[in-house]
């Protein structure tokens, strides 16, 4: 099939990718970019745990996942692509220039930054990559879960919850 979905999601492997997406989905892999977790086997073997065995996951820095990129995508199982943060999804679309979707899952809490969702904390340089990747023609939007409604990156630039 292809990559169903490019999603940011600070948490990285977690049960509502794997379980909330990867099953609605059918997913058969996933493909983790993240620079730091691509350089370190520890790491790579406690995201291993927290998938299922028919699930197969795959680590790139966003150099070698641009690379591989094509592979995927021409994969006759469909995947995942997740970055732990919104500027590694950035660079990935500036690499490749064919993602044309991203999903803006987990963005948790951090001093700079402001609540737009429940689950979607921005800083305002956050908020300017979002911008530019919605220029480039990218679709942003920010849904936690499959049967939640998707928000689009307007109305979540708007949004300031409480709380």
């Amino acid at each position: 099939m292809t990559l169903v979905l490019h999603r940011i999601d600070d948490r990285l492997i977690h049960g509502q990718v794997v379980v909330g997406w990867g099953q609605p989905l059918d997913v058969g892999f996933v493909v983790l970019v993240d620079d730091a977790v691509a350089a370190s086997d520890w790491e790579q073997e406690l995201y291993r745990m927290g998938v299922p065995p028919e699930m197969e996951l795959f680590f790139h820095d966003a150099r070698g996942a641009a690379a591989a990129l094509p592979r995927y995508q021409a994969d006759p199982r469909r995947g995942i692509l997740l970055t732990g943060d919104i500027d590694t999804m950035r660079r990935l679309v500036d690499l490749t220039g064919s993602i044309t979707a991203v999903n803006l899952g987990g963005v948790h809490h951090r001093a700079d930054r402001v609540q737009r969702l429940r689950y979607v904390f921005l800083a305002p340089a956050e908020e300017q990559a979002l911008r530019a990747l919605a220029a480039r023609g990218v679709a942003v939007t920010a849904q936690d879960v499959p049967g939640s409604r998707p928000v689009p990156l307007d109305d979540l630039l708007r949004a300031r919850e409480v709380g």
